[in-house]
């Protein structure tokens, strides 16, 4: 290594340790008994950054003298201190400014996000606490365990090959969905109880609908009932705004032509998606529906539509009800052979709006001609809204899906419009 990286890596390391300091300093300036600052945490990233370039052995050496010295350090504190509770977050930070000094040395492109990261969750003491010891019960423990077994235990384990009819059965992409509508479902029942229904939902609502509008409207329309359907019904509308949103990010990798003309349609439908959702968000807080939907919990419960995330028995007969849907296209699909473009991109679309747009995109100016596309991409996304409506009638019951297509006509006809209008 020559002088410059290396002074360049030593600087990467004392800039680490520097920040790690000052957020601590910051952190404990009430606290006289808690000496670690911005300098010695600037000396304990530039030892780490020595130790690595002097070797293993002196790498070793110095993490086990820095423990033994902030174990030290925090025996003194605890016996010099009259709090019940004094916490070690101080003394491990310094145990890991340590370790990323000596990354900045060989990985500095790795140690400085890591630092960053570090210094946002050591900065964010408080929100953590509030929501570790208002927000979040042993029911949600448990829930999170289920969560983790789902995604990081059983998933690894399922063969990732297409099984059963059509080749649709395939248990790693079907497990896939069970962790997506696990996931949308816990992170709204958080995010309701952190930032009340109304803002809580609606962010759930377009960032879930990134993930799968289908899924996100299982999940949404199975949480609603009279009482909170005003404050449901624009977080599924968010959804179909991430829906939008999307497809013209993906078209436009299949075909710019294709994407191109449908960015009129995608804008009309997407203006009127936000003006129905926040028209509705505006009525819902005049007329006080949605317990507490102006901002977060402030008792610690959480309202009474979203008192827990889907359990795992109704994630899974959600996620059955799905994959006998897209069984039944697959077989349709088969039966209309290629009789058409337009034919398969709206049987594709009631399993997945996006997958049978760019179907239809990629064969723009080799197989049909743009406008052809265009109109299959249109056809993909009415049949997706159909089956939306279906799984909306299935998880929320008729008049929750009555109510949503009663939204969903007048963005349907902007988007028709602006295809029509670009073919």
């Amino acid at each position: 290594m020559d002088t410059t990286t290396a002074l360049v890596h030593f600087a990467t390391a004392l800039a680490i340790g520097l920040l790690l300091g000052l957020e601590r300093e910051h952190s404990t300036a009430g606290q006289p008994l808690r000496p670690a600052g911005s300098r010695t945490f600037s000396l304990l990233g530039v030892a780490g950054a020595i130790s690595a370039a002097l070797g293993p052995a002196v790498l070793i050496v110095t993490i086990s003298a820095a423990s033994v010295l902030v174990i030290v350090w925090y025996v003194l504190t605890a016996q010099a201190s009259a709090e019940a509770d004094i916490g070690a977050t101080t003394e491990v930070a310094a145990i890991a400014t340590v370790l990323l000094g000596a990354l900045a040395w060989t990985q500095p492109t790795w140690a400085v996000p890591i630092a960053v990261a570090v210094v946002a969750l050591l900065a964010a003491k408080r929100p953590l606490h509030r929501f570790a010891t208002r927000l979040v019960t042993d029911d949600d423990i448990a829930d999170a365990i289920r969560l983790f077994v789902v995604a990081f235990v059983i998933y690894p384990l399922l063969p990732d090959r297409p099984l059963g009819p059509y080749g649709v059965l395939n248990p790693s992409r079907i497990w896939l969905l069970v962790i997506a509508i696990t996931v949308i479902g816990w992170a709204g029942y958080v995010a309701v109880r952190a930032l009340g229904e109304r803002h809580g939902l609606l962010i759930v609502g377009f960032l879930g609908g990134f993930v799968s509008a289908s899924a996100t409207t299982v999940v949404l329309a199975r949480r609603t009932g009279r009482s909170v359907q005003a404050v449901v019904l624009p977080a599924v509308l968010a959804a179909s705004v991430a829906t939008l949103v999307q497809l013209i990010a993906l078209t436009a990798v299949a075909s710019p032509p294709v994407a191109v003309r449908l960015v009129p349609a995608s804008v009309a439908g997407a203006v009127v998606l936000l003006v129905e959702a926040g028209w509705l968000t505006w009525r819902a807080g005049r007329a006080g529906e949605g317990q507490d939907s102006s901002g977060p919990t402030n008792t610690g419960a959480a309202p009474s539509a979203f008192q827990r995330p889907l359990s795992l028995r109704v994630t899974l007969s959600l996620t059955l009800l799905l994959v006998l849907l897209l069984l039944a296209t697959r077989a349709a699909a088969a039966l209309l052979g290629e009789q058409g473009v337009l034919a398969a991109a709206f049987v594709g679309g009631l399993a997945d709006a996006h997958t049978s747009a760019v179907a239809a995109a990629s064969l723009a100016e080799t197989v049909v001609p743009t406008s052809v596309a265009v109109l299959g991409v249109g056809a993909a996304l009415l049949s997706n809204t159909l089956i939306k409506l279906v799984l909306a009638a299935a998880a929320g019951g008729l008049r929750f899906a009555l109510r949503l297509a009663a939204l969903l006509v007048l963005p349907a006809t902007a988007v028709a419009v602006g295809i029509a209008l670009a073919l």
